[in-house]
């Protein structure tokens, strides 16, 4: 049951009321002088108000201390009481939420710092041991060796690019260019474009990050006059990730397939990628699409693999959030299947 603070001050009220009246029956009843009556009556209403406002204010006192630790960015105390069933209990479990989500975000900050700077350091030290190298005589400029520095500095652009998608998404300022167009040669195209960067070793292109040609990439799109309402350069984004992410994660010789359906809704559409690696542990399954995140299953180590950055999936969740549809781990007896799903042309809104 839950009391309210106006309640209690009520009661409080009425029973310092009902505690005077009492006592002024009794002094008419047994002639007592209403001067001890009211002293007495005045001291009795003092205890009680003195107890109720100890009980109402030593919550204010510890809100205000915690919060003050907040402000000075230490997340680590919470509000006790926050079992209180009445306002109180409200607002102190209103600041252990607040502190907890900046807990979590402090958190992820010093992550992506953490995180960020690894991958630069990366590519940059790649780099600097080819062009030192290079400078120092030990070996010489030639394209092999060039090609090596290109590959690390792609890959320091790729990551660079990703962290500026990143922050539009947190900022919030990127718009769609929603268009129809038909499904079966979009995809056709971004698989060519996938093939064309594997088979070309050392260079890449926005399709994706692997270069392995033993990966065996197939279409499947039913009807085949499918068409979708979407932001094809979007949607291009995170089929490039999600394919690549698949290549990666195929065994050798293996196959990844990539089937497009209507949706469950009227002009919606259903995408899946689906490969047949090792699969993701259901317990990892809802963290995949997290920044950075990498999982515990490593990647098959094919020709020209790397480790990425484990940003992709982020990014095809956000692009996928921005079209208002859903992703996420579907079941698949083997391998993993990535599934998404997009809403198509959406009310207007009023």
């Amino acid at each position: 049951m839950v009391i309210s603070i106006k309640t209690k001050l009520g009661a409080l009220v009425v029973g310092a009321v009902l505690l005077t009246s009492g006592l002024a029956l009794v002094a008419i009843r047994t002639s007592t002088e209403f001067r001890y009556i009211t002293i007495f009556a005045m001291i009795a209403t003092l205890l009680i108000t003195q107890f109720v406002a100890q009980s109402l204010t030593a919550p204010l006192d510890e809100m205000n201390h915690v919060a003050g630790s907040i402000s000075r960015g230490d997340f680590s105390r919470r509000v006790r009481g926050a079992d209180r069933r009445d306002e109180l209990g409200d607002l102190a479990s209103t600041i252990n939420r607040m502190a907890d989500d900046l807990e979590a975000v402090d958190r992820h900050r010093k992550e992506l710092v953490a995180n960020v700077s690894h991958e630069l350091r990366t590519p940059i030290a790649a780099l600097r041991a080819v062009l030192e190298n290079v400078v120092d005589g030990v070996s010489e400029a030639d394209p092999e060796t060039m090609r090596t520095a290109l590959k690390q500095t792609e890959r320091l652009g790729r990551l660079v690019e990703t962290l500026l998608d990143l922050s539009r998404l947190d900022n919030g300022v990127v718009t769609l260019k929603r268009r129809r167009f038909e499904v079966w040669p979009y995809l056709s195209g971004v698989l060519r474009e996938a093939n064309l960067a594997a088979s070309q070793r050392g260079l890449s292109s926005t399709s994706g990050l692997h270069n392995r040609t033993d990966v065996h990439l197939h279409l499947d799109v039913s009807p085949p006059e499918l068409t979708a309402h979407a932001d094809a350069e979007r949607l291009h984004q995170v089929m490039a990730n999600l394919i690549d992410n698949a290549v990666k994660h195929s065994p050798p010789h293996g196959r990844v397939t990539v089937r497009a359906r209507r949706g469950p809704c009227p002009d919606s559409l259903q995408l899946e990628v689906e490969d047949e690696g090792p699969g993701i542990p259901e317990s990892e399954r809802h963290k995949v699409f997290e920044r950075f995140n990498r999982g515990t299953v490593p990647a098959q180590q094919g020709p020209g693999s790397d480790g990425g950055t484990g940003l992709g999936l982020a990014i095809a969740r956000w692009a996928v959030d921005l079209h208002g549809g859903h992703i996420g781990v579907a079941e698949s007896s083997r391998g993993c299947r990535i599934r998404l799903t997009l809403p198509g042309s959406l009310p207007a809104r009023d």
